[in-house]
C-alpha cells in the first residue's frame, strides 16, 4: 500500500464514520533509524495524547522526541527512554494518582499495561492520515459510541467473530491505543484515562480505536459496507 492509498483510507474513514476530527496516523521511528527529511520537528513539549488531539483538529503533520514529551509515562511506554521507577513499582498509581486502593493493585495493573523497550524508539511522527506523508503503524481514531460500534461491525465485517480488547482506564491514549495496537497487531478500543482527558480536550462522550496499518484496508473495506 503505497501513501496516496493510506490518505484515500483517511478520507473514507472521515467520510462514512462522519467523524468531525481527522483520524490519527503514528509511527514510531527506531533507535538509530533515520526521521523523515521532509517532516518538521514538534516546536512544543506536551503529553501524547495532546499530540495526538491537536494533530486531530489542526491537521499538522510533525514529529517529536522525547524532549517533546512531557509526560515521561506515555513517553516511556512508546520507547522513549524509559518509564519512571515509580511507576514500575506501582506508587505512582497508588500513592500520587491514587486510582487503587493497595500498591499490589496498582502494581499487577502496571505489569499488564504494553510497553516497549527502553530507548527502542527515536521519534515518534504524527499526521492526519488523509494528508498523511508517511506509511503509518497505528491508526487511532477518536470518536462517539456509535462510530466505535461501526467500526467494530466494520472490523468484524470479513471475519467474523468477536473483537477482543484491553483497558484499565490509564495510559489510554499511550499504551492502549498505539502501544498495544502496535505489539500485537490487533484492533483495540479504549475508553481515555485521567490524563487524556485532564490535559487533551476529549470529551466525555468520546473514547479511542487503534487500527494496526495492516488491518486498515479490511476495516475502511468493512465500514463501506455497515455503514448506513
Amino acid at each position: 500500500m503505497d501513501v496516496k492509498e493510506v490518505n484515500r483510507h483517511g478520507q473514507e474513514l472521515i467520510k462514512h464514520l462522519k467523524i468531525i476530527t481527522s483520524p490519527v496516523a503514528v509511527k514510531l521511528i527506531s533507535k538509530g533509524s533515520e526521521i523523515p527529511e521532509s517532516i518538521k520537528k514538534a516546536e512544543e513539549c506536551m503529553t501524547h495524547c495532546q499530540f495526538v488531539d491537536k494533530v486531530r483538529r489542526t491537521r499538522e503533520e510533525f514529529y517529536t522526541l522525547n524532549e517533546n514529551q512531557m509526560c515521561k509515562v506515555g513517553a516511556g511506554a512508546m520507547g522513549l527512554g524509559s518509564v519512571p521507577k515509580d511507576l514500575v513499582t506501582g506508587e505512582l498509581y497508588y500513592k500520587e494518582f491514587e486510582l487503587f486502593s493497595t500498591l499490589g493493585a496498582s502494581r499487577r495493573t502496571i505489569d499488564m499495561i504494553s510497553i516497549l523497550p527502553p530507548n527502542s524508539t527515536e521519534a515518534i511522527l504524527y499526521s492526519p492520515l488523509e494528508d498523511t506523508s508517511f506509511i503509518p503503524d497505528v491508526i487511532m481514531v477518536v470518536g462517539n459510541p456509535k462510530q466505535m460500534m461501526l467500526l467494530t461491525q466494520a472490523a468484524m465485517y470479513g471475519i467474523g467473530g468477536r473483537l477482543e480488547t484491553s483497558f484499565s482506564g490509564a495510559q489510554s491514549v499511550c499504551s492502549d491505543g498505539v502501544v498495544q495496537v502496535y505489539k500485537e497487531g490487533t484492533v483495540g478500543v479504549t475508553l481515555g484515562c485521567t490524563g487524556s482527558r485532564a490535559y487533551a480536550t476529549l470529551t466525555d462522550d468520546e473514547m479511542i480505536m487503534g487500527i494496526p496499518m495492516e488491518l486498515l484496508a479490511d476495516v475502511v473495506s468493512g465500514l463501506k459496507q455497515v455503514c448506513p
